[in-house]
């Protein structure tokens, strides 16, 4: 982008009253071909990527093979190799049709690489963009490779990337009795970590599997730290489609856990919220069937609620942070209160607190007091393994 059109969108951007200037020189780790190319070189390789994995235009995948990597197959997590898979949906292993390559699928029932995986690969790539939360399955499926990378005695290199939402801290810590693929570790709702750093706080706390530790390489971008707001070139998953979806995710993901529409099925998933038993008024929206949402919540039901899209939130603002006003706006509306939380609730909060602090009738000021002590212990501990 040049100079001039650069200072045209900023200044649209000031007189809109947009929040964000997004960072233009940002180089993730994968475009520094230079620094890690030697590390693979004469090696077979296993990459877990999907469509993030990208250098410019082109995919990882089809820049190394052009440099005559040697690459054994793909490991593919949640929605896919090339992500277009639903949330949550059973993906089996396939063969690229671009490369050729072999897709093992480590989302489902095999999750993690095992030894007959990796025994015809000498070195793992991770390369996945995340959005910086607990609950989106990229860290989970980090963890899991690196435990079988542990487990193996295989090194792995991890090709960092800018986190969207690596400025800020917030949200309650996960109770381990909750643990699962939607959090694994006590950690935030909101980490503020690349997954180079979370993988360097995973190895450092002695977090994986049997105090296990992991050979990694972490290539580091450049022209970025904490304060760097990163707009994404590519969609990480199918129903974060831009950047003010990956910017209410952290908030508006919550109401996966409950009877809420959150958009899934429109062209605003994670930026609408809403409910045929909401108040007949105002904004309206009915959830379709459509590519990565073939079964969303409240499909083909007329929902009232409301568009958060523009609001304030859907960009990143100095002081951010995650939001529970309209969880709790929901819960008001809703004239069910005892049907309005399902089981899956208490895996995305982290612990069975929260759902009851809203059911008390709890104020946000006191909800928020009550995860201070736990987001001091994480920071600090988050503090060691920062490398930007």
């Amino acid at each position: 982008m040049n100079r001039i059109l650069f200072l045209c969108i900023l200044l649209c951007g000031l007189c809109t009253g947009t929040q964000a200037q997004y960072a233009i020189n940002v180089i993730p780790g994968a475009a520094q071909i230079s620094r890690y190319l030697p590390l693979l070189k004469d090696k077979r390789v296993a990459f877990l990527v999907n469509q993030t994995a990208t250098i410019g235009h082109t995919h990882l995948v089809d820049s190394l093979l052009k440099l005559h990597v040697r690459i054994q197959k793909i490991f593919s997590p949640e929605h896919g190799f090339r992500g277009n898979a639903d949330a949550g949906e059973k993906i089996g292993n396939s063969t690229d049709p671009n490369t050729g390559l072999p897709v093992v699928s480590l989302y489902g029932q095999h999750r993690k690489a095992t030894a007959a995986d990796l025994q015809d690969v000498d070195i793992l790539v991770f390369d996945i963009q995340d959005v910086g939360t607990r609950f989106y399955t990229y860290i989970s499926s980090l963890q899991e490779l690196m435990e079988a990378a542990a487990e193996n005695h295989k090194p792995l290199l991890i090709l960092d990337r800018p986190n969207p939402n690596g400025d800020y801290v917030d949200g309650p810590i996960l109770d381990t009795t909750y643990r699962s693929f939607v959090g694994m570790q006590p950690i935030p709702v909101v980490h503020g970590m690349t997954v180079g750093e979370y993988a360097q706080l995973l190895n450092g706390e002695r977090w994986l599997s049997k105090g296990l530790q992991c050979d990694i390489t972490v290539i580091t971008c450049k022209n970025y730290d904490h304060h760097t707001w990163y707009q994404l070139p590519v969609r990480p998953s199918p129903n974060l489609p831009n950047m003010a979806a990956i910017n209410l995710y952290p908030s508006t993901c919550f109401f996966e856990g409950t009877v809420i529409s959150l958009g899934r099925g429109t062209s605003k998933p994670f930026q609408l919220f809403g409910s045929p038993a909401f108040p007949k008024q105002g904004f309206s929206f009915t959830p379709r069937s459509v590519p990565g949402a073939k079964n969303p919540p409240l499909k083909d039901q007329l929902c009232y609620g409301f568009d958060l899209s523009n609001a304030p939130e859907s960009t990143p603002a100095k002081g951010r942070r995650m939001e529970i006003k309209w969880l709790m706006q929901a819960y008001q509306l809703y004239p069910q209160k005892d049907k309005f939380f399902n089981n899956f609730f208490n895996k995305l909060a982290g612990n069975a607190q929260l759902q009851q602090q809203i059911k008390n009738g709890l104020s946000e000021q006191e909800i928020r007091a009550s995860w201070e002590p736990g987001l001091t212990r994480f920071k600090a501990i988050r503090a060691k393994y920062l490398l930007y």
